[in-house]
């Protein structure tokens, strides 16, 4: 069985946040499967869909710190209509991916004990998020 659905992520802060229980909860009426997979689509190409770590928020702190001093706003990008942080967030975007494949079992996702599923926020001002999921599984 196949099922679909679109989720809408509530504007977030530049930075890394951990959504893996707003995936799950919005998730949460669709028919369990025993066996299957789950692919997550972020519609945007100035953020980003990882996997990492679950507990330590200085983590995704470190990370942002990471990012910011690897790929700077203020760079010489062509590309800058959009602000100085639009380029730098779509080379970010780049870098990490847009999309996951995750492995569900008696309706659960399968995650490691420290893993969830991050957004990465690469615009100051990014707005709402997208994220097609796509369940496949008996």
């Amino acid at each position: 069985m196949w099922y679909q659905r679109t989720i809408t992520l509530s504007e977030k802060p530049r930075g890394f946040h951990l959504i893996t229980d707003d995936i799950v909860d919005k998730l949460s009426g669709l028919p369990p499967v025993e066996t299957g997979l789950l692919h997550l689509l972020l519609l945007h190409t100035s953020a980003s869909l990882t996997l990492n770590e679950n507990c330590d928020p200085t983590v995704r702190a470190d990370m942002e710190r990471h990012f910011l001093k690897t790929v700077p706003d203020n760079a010489a990008y062509e590309h800058d209509y959009e602000g100085a942080d639009d380029m730098p967030s779509h080379i970010k975007s780049s870098v990490l991916g847009v999309s996951l494949l995750l492995p569900v079992r008696q309706g659960r996702l399968q995650l490691g004990t420290w893993q969830g599923i991050w957004l990465g926020e690469h615009r100051i001002h990014g707005g709402p998020r997208k994220i097609i999921a796509t369940l496949q599984g008996e």
